[in-house]
């Protein structure tokens, strides 16, 4: 799945831990790593606050697009 990897990369590109994003996005750290693993999937909501996170878009997170912005 393209987010799962997304997610993955675009933390590993900051050297940032899980719980680094999950305190950033106010999640339980557990509930990010679901998410990474594909376990669970984030709401429209988190998305997009993973996308303002990031400085990308939504899409690209989801891999609809290979353009970051």
């Amino acid at each position: 799945m393209k987010l799962t990897e997304r997610m993955r990369e675009l933390r590993k590109e900051r050297h940032l831990r899980q719980e680094d994003i999950a305190a950033e996005l106010d999640i339980a750290t557990t509930t990010y790593c679901r998410y990474e693993l594909g376990m669970r999937e984030p709401n429209a909501s988190l998305l997009d606050q993973m996308a303002d996170y990031y400085d990308v878009s939504v899409d690209y997170l989801l891999g609809r697009t290979d353009d970051r912005k």
